[in-house]
């Protein structure tokens, strides 16, 4: 077992105990144990910090548009028609921190989510889908067009 695996288990057990316990709020302890990982600044730093290289799939999908007018509120999203989806997470590949988003799915949730994120320029969207303890992939290009005349 690595070292930061073995950290990121130890901190999670800890959290849950206080959790239990009602000294800490759940969205408190998850941003508590996540926060290094949004911090990273290069899309392979991004991959790391989750697990590793996730393998192609498509049976995950990416939901963004071909065309973004606005930088500042582009739509995104990702679904996974995998068996036992525990997580969901959404990269921005050109952003200064591209890991923009995580999602956590308890046990029966449809894995389909959906949120705003924020691009600098154009660039990828990455979907990385954590199911039955391997990692899945897909990704879409987005384009970012200044003042919206959509070229």
């Amino acid at each position: 077992m690595n070292p930061s695996r073995r950290t990121a288990l130890k901190s999670t057990g800890a959290f849950a105990t206080l959790i239990s316990l009602g000294l800490v709020t759940q969205s408190q302890a998850q941003a508590a144990v996540d926060r290094a990982s949004f911090q990273v600044k290069t899309l392979e730093d991004a991959l790391k910090a989750l697990g590793g290289q996730p393998a192609v799939s498509d049976q995950v999908t990416v939901v963004a548009p071909d065309i973004a007018e606005n930088g500042a509120v582009v739509p995104v999203g990702a679904s996974s028609k995998l068996p036992n989806t525990t997580e969901i997470y959404l990269i921005v590949e050109k952003n200064p921190t591209p890991l923009a988003a995580g999602f956590i799915l308890p046990a029966g949730t449809v894995p389909d989510v959906q949120t705003r994120l924020k691009f600098g320029q154009s660039t990828n969207v990455v979907a990385v889908v954590k199911a039955d303890g391997k990692l899945y992939s897909a990704t879409k290009e987005t384009k970012v067009t200044l003042g919206g005349c959509g070229g």
